[in-house]
């Protein structure tokens, strides 16, 4: 289990990205207070398609506005991701599935990053 770590972006230039290859199951630090606009980038390099399931231990069901209880306990799958193709996540987006530990799973062979802008 490998933890992902995020790359702090300069608002000038560019930086050098630590990709984390992503096995069974990893995990990643969220913390919604943050002032960052955190992104996660899936890219594969493998010669199918993978999907890959992000999960905080800490997701029950959420009010959304119009729709009324939703059950993000279960995560949400991103994917599939195409052989050769790259995804990118906003976590804020996402950020009611990432209470609690956040976990990475079914995404093996997955090369992910973490940016923080």
């Amino acid at each position: 289990m490998a933890n992902i770590t995020a790359t702090k972006m300069d608002l000038f230039g560019s930086k050098a990205v630590t990709e984390t290859v992503l096995g069974a199951s990893d995990t990643l630090t969220y913390k919604e207070a943050d002032a960052t606009s955190p992104v996660l980038v899936l890219r594969n390099p493998t010669a199918g398609p993978v999907s890959v399931t992000i999960d905080g231990d800490g997701g029950g069901s959420v009010h959304v506005p119009g729709v009324g209880a939703v059950d993000v306990s279960a995560g949400i799958v991103i994917g599939p991701i195409a052989a050769g193709a790259v995804e990118a996540v906003s976590l804020h987006a996402i950020k009611a599935y990432l209470k609690g530990t956040v976990t990475l799973t079914g995404g093996d062979g997955l090369a992910a990053s973490l940016l923080e802008f």
